[in-house]
């Protein structure tokens, strides 16, 4: 067998993507900024299986994550991702894919991000595509729009626009660490996909929210650019509200925060109040990610304690080929050759 193991981290967003413009090619409604973190790994093995070899096509994909035979639908989103890297290796050749995932799926901490990096970077090298970051960045996309983002090392600005640009790549910008509070570790009950396109349908309020996301995404570049950690910080904020508010008001009504979410954002916005300068944001799902000035982020951490569990993280890598051409007994372990 052909075998190639990649690691990626998840991202979280500082301005958020929520709402696709091109559903079959995942393109964005508006651009998106986001920080790759150093903790929560994915770590995705591909083997390609020799004796389904080009041109018989008799074989099946599998997929198993965290040492389990992963769901119809998950393997089906892994054989419909892996169609597009063999019609660009012009292989019919079919995969057996071997996923761990350190953070809690589908719990919004961005495991698809971190699941669809680590497999674009693992099956683009399996198959023998030799890509750029920038095209890596573009396949990920396909199979999940965040996972674009986490193939670049800490800050990622996502852009929007046609196929051919629309990826990620690296923007300067303050030093901070992030504070993840982990509400609850549950599946969602509503998928990111499916809210997303339920939003876009019928919220009032969504042409707003896109139009609101590219300033916001201007004036977080600005940011960025002047290393300006407040200005980033009250971007953050708002911007996370204004998505969890578009989120609420369509219909029917999607709600991710939970009460102990809400009550996680008061108390920061208390610490605030008291000189310890730290900022809220969640995607879409119950848990909260707090960035903070890398001086005050242990404080941070221990006031936070209280509301789950909590993990001081800071900026890490884009997705990485961490092994090529092992044996399919070589397969990665959660933490390994980080």
């Amino acid at each position: 067998m052909t075998t190639a193991t990649a690691r990626a981290y998840p991202n979280i967003a500082l301005v958020k993507y929520w709402g696709k413009q091109d559903e079959d090619l995942i393109l964005p409604v508006a651009g998106s900024l986001s920080l790759t973190l150093d903790a929560f790994p994915t770590t995705t093995t591909v083997a390609l299986d020799a004796a389904t070899g080009t041109g018989t096509n008799t074989g099946i994909d599998t997929f198993s994550l965290n040492g389990a035979v992963a769901s119809t639908d998950a393997t089906g989103r892994v054989t419909r991702f892996l169609d597009r890297v063999r019609e660009l290796a012009g292989s019919e050749t079919r995969a057996t894919v071997t996923s761990t995932n350190e953070a809690p799926t589908g719990a919004g901490l961005a495991s698809s991000a971190s699941g669809f990096a680590a497999l674009a970077t693992a099956a683009a090298a399996a198959y023998g595509l030799d890509l750029d970051r920038r095209d890596l960045s573009r396949l990920a996309r396909r199979g999940s729009g965040s996972a674009s983002r986490s193939l670049v090392d800490g800050l990622a600005v996502w852009h929007a626009g046609d196929d051919a640009h629309s990826y990620a790549e690296a923007v300067a910008g303050p030093d901070m660490r992030m504070v993840i509070v982990t509400v609850d570790t549950a599946q969602k009950a509503v998928s990111s996909r499916a809210a997303m396109r339920r939003t876009a349908l019928t919220s009032p309020f969504f042409p707003a929210w896109i139009s609101s996301t590219e300033e916001s995404l201007a004036a977080m570049l600005e940011a960025c650019a002047a290393d300006d950690f407040t200005r980033v910080g009250r971007i953050t904020e708002s911007h996370a509200l204004r998505m969890h508010a578009v989120i609420q008001s369509c219909d029917p009504p999607i709600r991710y925060l939970a009460p102990t979410s809400v009550a996680v954002f008061d108390a920061v916005a208390a610490l605030r109040e008291q000189g310890l300068e730290a900022y809220s944001t969640a995607d879409a799902g119950p848990n909260v990610a707090v960035i903070v000035r890398p001086e005050q982020a242990e404080d941070l951490r221990d006031a936070l304690a209280g509301f789950g569990s909590v993990r001081l993280v800071g900026a890490g890598d884009g997705a990485r080929l961490i092994d090529a051409g092992a044996s399919p007994a070589a397969e990665a372990r959660p933490g390994a050759g980080a």
